[in-house]
């Protein structure tokens, strides 16, 4: 069965389960006995979603959560820090490291046997002012011994308890930007915004390579990524990502995988090479992930969708994301950024946009949620590995 005409037969079972949602309210937030997407998921998938320690996590009582929180520990087997892993949150100052929210995240990790997902430790956003302020003065050298005490600090703080690690985070330009490309034409690396990169711009490939180095002996175990936003499919981008990746692994480099943010829009249509691409980095080795996954619609004022035949495109990209992960074994991750609107970071940068998770801010499940436990559930749960479409 194709790929299409799996997610087309989905569509019919997501439409009556919204049905039955519509009908029966006590299905609209699935607990302990219901089936859920991390029982479902196959065991060698994490099924993952974003949450914010400081924000959403604390407090937190085992025996009196949030709504928010009995949900996102009976649904998902994998946590990403929102934020409380990024730069701002943990070196607010040189040498000053707050793991307060981080910690957090770990710790209801921890209770509720769920696998973190660190993220991230270099990128071009969020970085405190003191590193802003300092950057374009050092030289090389001294940008390489600021990130290796960063990142030696941060990874070994969390050893033994991080799956994988995004290392290197959006390090190329998008192809629309006016600098995009070089003198040869070859996309750039954020030489130009990424602070370490500019320090380092005479060799930014070293300095990455160099980033991935001090993660790893900082925690053998975990999985090192590089994640990106617009390298779904098969595209300049990823290009450039392979390319990347092929001179980082002939160094010896302890790169472990490729993440694929997915932070899709229905406006500009579903890259149908997403597993192709999948597939091309797994034979270099490397793990692949779904790891920001949401998909936006254009909403009106209340935040509801202008069309309601979107609720069901939504859901249609993302069953073709998950299904992609699903068809390569070697994607091991994915990964919703947070579960429910009322948590999304879209409305506040996409003006005219939202509705992107699979819950409402009322904590239903949208069709979109169906279509990804419907998923899990044809994937063969309890079983590794999981059955590949077609088999």
């Amino acid at each position: 069965m194709t790929m299409q005409r799996r997610i087309a037969v989905l569509a019919a079972v997501t439409a009556l389960s919204a049905t039955l949602v519509t009908a029966a309210p006590a299905l609209a937030t699935p607990g302990m006995s219901s089936p859920t997407l991390r029982k479902e998921a196959p065991i060698d998938l994490h099924i993952g979603s974003a949450s914010w320690g400081a924000r959403d996590l604390t407090p937190y009582d085992p025996k009196n959560p949030t709504q928010y929180q009995q949900i996102l520990s009976t649904q998902f087997n994998s946590i990403t820090p929102e934020n409380d892993m990024k730069w701002d949150a943990t070196e607010p100052a040189p040498g000053v490291f707050d793991f307060t929210g981080a910690d957090a995240v770990v710790r209801f990790a921890e209770a509720n046997h769920m696998a973190v997902r660190g993220h991230n430790l270099l990128w071009h956003n969020q970085n405190p002012q003191w590193v802003m302020d300092a950057y374009k003065s050092w030289t090389c050298d001294q940008a390489k011994a600021v990130l290796k005490d960063h990142i030696t600090t941060v990874v070994g703080h969390f050893k033994g308890k991080i799956y994988q690690w995004d290392v290197a985070n959006e390090i190329f330009h998008d192809t629309w930007d006016p600098n995009a490309y070089d003198a040869n034409g070859q996309l750039r690396l954020r030489t130009d915004q990424n602070p370490f990169l500019y320090a380092c711009s005479s060799d930014p490939v070293g300095l990455l390579e160099d980033a991935f180095r001090w993660a790893h002996a900082a925690d053998p175990n975990a999985v090192l990524f590089m994640n990106d936003y617009a390298v779904e499919g098969i595209n300049t981008k990823t290009d450039a990502y392979y390319a990347l990746a092929q001179k980082m692994l002939a160094d010896g480099v302890p790169l472990g995988g490729f993440g694929a943010q997915g932070h899709l829009d229905l406006d500009y249509g579903f890259d149908n090479s997403l597993q192709a691409n999948f597939e091309r980095f797994a034979k270099l080795g490397l793990q692949v992930a779904i790891t920001e996954a949401d998909v936006r619609v254009r909403v009106d004022a209340n935040g509801q969708p202008i069309n309601p035949a979107d609720v069901q495109r939504q859901a249609d990209y993302y069953g073709r994301m998950l299904q992609a992960c699903l068809n390569v074994p070697q994607c091991t991750s994915f990964t919703v950024w947070q579960y429910t609107d009322s948590k999304s970071w879209v409305p506040g940068v996409f003006p005219g946009k939202g509705y992107a998770t699979p819950y409402t801010a009322d904590y239903t499940p949208k069709p979109a949620y169906y279509t990804l436990r419907n998923l899990l559930a044809e994937a063969t749960p309890g079983r590794s590995p999981r059955v590949p479409m077609g088999s």
